[in-house]
């Protein structure tokens, strides 16, 4: 089950203004150009991100938008599910699941998907766009040539 297009963008819209924490507001094409981002659809993402509270605007002219909270008190995991709600590996492990399945209660397979499902969601809660913007501050740095003799 692949992400979104929609979760990408979010979540690089969501980096890209956690790299520039503290620094005022963001205008939208600003995000959009480093990110790579569709304009039109990125504006559709901040309003979401926005109603969902991470993250605010400001209009006017010197106006963008910012975090609403520290990019450490942000984890994947939780824009994770706000995007795209409940990732589970199988559809049968849905409160309400969409088929019935007379194996459901005595499936062999369920303790393994909800290890699976648990494990994944581990990473994604345990990792903060703090620790993104780090690895990418780290990358960089290790990328950079040295020149001395």
């Amino acid at each position: 089950m692949p992400l979104s297009q929609k979760c990408l963008y979010a979540f690089r819209a969501v980096f890209e203004l956690s790299r520039r924490y503290g620094a005022g507001p963001i205008k939208a094409a600003s995000v959009a150009d480093s990110q790579d981002i569709p304009p039109r659809f990125l504006e559709a993402i901040l309003n979401q991100l926005k109603r969902g509270g991470f993250v605010d605007s400001v209009r006017g002219r010197s106006g963008g938008y910012h975090l609403a909270r520290s990019p450490v008190d942000i984890s994947v995991g939780e824009l994770l599910r706000y995007i795209e709600g409940p990732l589970l590996p199988v559809s049968c492990m849905e409160e309400t699941p969409a088929t019935d399945c007379a194996l459901r209660e005595e499936c062999v397979f369920m303790p393994m998907w909800r290890q699976a499902h648990d494990a994944m969601m581990e990473v994604y809660d345990s990792t903060t766009f703090q620790d993104l913007v780090a690895t990418h501050q780290e990358r960089l740095e290790a990328a950079v040539p040295s020149y001395s003799i």
